[in-house]
């Protein structure tokens, strides 16, 4: 594993049917600078403290499944110093009483952070992308360190008690039984869940930990605001699987938001904790923006795979959405598409690999083979649970693809959705493959005479660029970028 460590210096439905028809069933220490905090010659690590702690070796044994979970882990030395620096402040508090942290980059563009027992932190790319300054990196972060610190926990005091909180994270991070299992595949799980009192309590503690450590305590309000713009966001765009994201297992509200800035007033003055926001942007400048390159390209309607070599594409106001198991995307009137590969012999026939028990309700009398883009294919139709599907499989060498689209019964746009989108089904050319380059988050100065409609319009890739320019900066209604000022675009150059 290559998770970095942290020490003190004393001693965290319509796709459903899709599911049904398939049967788809080394560590470093990081030197943070001046001010912060020495290495040691014999430092205090996650493992020397957590040796032989019970609770450390069950969250130990699920990180090779939460990094299967988000996409493995995201390394990048420059984003990883950003980050233990700040991890290393808020591990000044003298009341946080974690002695160690392991932190985590995840290679997910969904917006989560979560701490487990035994110093193991974890944050994705998707959430460093969306914070805007050091500061509200470490709020979100002093708040999944204190569910641990504090064990809630605080009224458990004997160990027993503890040993059954963590347990519950544990189970709730992953579980062991099939269905947990199948929650996995299909990325439906929930991380760390709690209570609204601990909720409340961890917003509390998390909040005096980041004043204490020096960071600006409105941080914690403005980063809740920004997750509440990021939720309506994404509710419009589809983008990212809801079920991984912080918002899936903290419950965000006003009230909530409100409570946070009467917490920091009670620490200091607005504007009296540093916000680092230099740092941090120095810091997320070039990382990976959205899906990862070894999973594909989403843009706009259009699906690329450079490294499977493959396209297609979706209609008019389906929205993609892309992960490691498979490509969906869900448009109007619950219709939804699946794509994914297997691989089959060349000795078997596309008929015969369709009859060949994976596809539930398939009616055989509907299969057919047809030429798509001038690779062979076919295709069949079958029905279960109140749902009609097309089923369409390419070949291409030993790789079969498969594209499953899911309609209500009642529908009448199955056939119409299911044709658009085989049909655009096709092989990228070497050139093609060559030009995809990944989305990446560039940090640039605002020059005299541009405005949020020019800077939006140099980002590339993405949809609604004025509106996620305002997201990822915070800007909010009538918010204008000055002159002089760092801001964050979207571009694969």
């Amino acid at each position: 594993m290559k998770s970095f460590s942290v020490s003190r210096r004393r001693p965290c439905h319509t796709m459903v049917a899709l599911c049904l028809l398939a049967g788809l069933a080394g560590c470093q220490m990081i030197e943070t600078g001046a001010g912060s905090f020495i290495p040691s010659s014999n430092p205090i690590t996650v493992d020397s403290v957590t040796r032989g702690n019970r609770l450390a070796r069950q969250a130990r044994q699920q990180h090779p499944r939460i990094l299967a979970t988000y996409g493995g882990e995201y390394s990048d030395p420059k984003l990883e110093r950003m980050v233990a620096k700040v991890v290393g402040n808020l591990t000044l508090d003298e009341q946080n009483a974690a002695p160690a942290y392991r932190i985590t980059i995840l290679n997910s563009p969904n917006v989560n952070a979560f701490a487990l027992p035994g110093g193991y932190l974890y944050v994705t790319r998707g959430l460093l992308a969306l914070a805007n300054d050091s500061a509200e990196l470490a709020a979100v972060l002093a708040h999944e360190m204190a569910h641990v610190t504090a064990n809630h926990g605080i009224e458990r005091q004997k160990m027993e008690a503890e040993e059954q909180f963590a347990s519950k994270v544990v189970n709730e991070v992953l579980g062991r039984d099939q269905d947990a299992q199948t929650a996995l595949v299909r990325g439906k799980l929930r991380l760390a869940q709690f209570s609204r009192n601990q909720e409340l309590e961890a917003d509390r503690i998390g909040i005096r930990t980041t004043a204490h450590s020096g960071f600006d305590a409105f941080a914690a309000a403005r980063f809740l605001q920004a997750m509440d713009s990021y939720q309506g966001f994404r509710t419009v765009s589809g983008a990212t699987d809801a079920s991984l994201d912080f918002l899936a297992s903290h419950p965000n509200a006003p009230r909530r938001i409100e409570l946070a800035q009467r917490h920091a007033r009670e620490f200091e003055t607005a504007g009296a904790g540093t916000r680092d926001r230099d740092s941090f942007l120095a810091g997320i400048d070039g990382m990976i923006y959205g899906d990862p390159p070894e999973e594909g390209f989403v843009r706009g309607r259009d699906f690329l795979h450079p490294r499977l070599g493959v396209a297609f594409r979706v209609p008019e106001g389906f929205v993609i959405d892309n992960s490691a198991k498979a490509v969906t995307a869900v448009g109007p009137g619950d219709v939804a598409v699946r794509f994914d590969g297997a691989t089959v012999p060349e000795s078997t026939s596309l008929t015969q690999y369709l009859t060949s028990g994976w596809v539930a309700g398939l009616e055989p009398e509907t299969i057919r083979e047809i030429t798509i883009n001038g690779r062979p294919a076919a295709t069949g139709r079958a029905s279960a649970d109140g749902w009609q599907f097309d089923v369409t499989v390419i070949r291409s060498g030993g790789q079969v693809y498969r594209l499953l689209t899911a309609a209500p019964a009642t529908s009448g746009d199955l056939e119409r959705v299911a044709s658009s989108v085989g049909q655009s089904f096709r092989i990228l050319s070497e050139a093609e493959k060559a030009a995809l380059q990944p989305l990446r988050i560039r940090v640039v100065t605002v020059k005299p005479g541009e405005t949020l409609g020019s800077l939006a319009a140099m980002m590339r890739g993405v949809d609604r660029k004025v509106e996620l320019f305002r997201l990822l900066n915070a800007l909010g209604p009538g918010g204008t970028p000055s002159a002089g000022s760092k801001v964050k675009i979207i571009t694969d150059s």
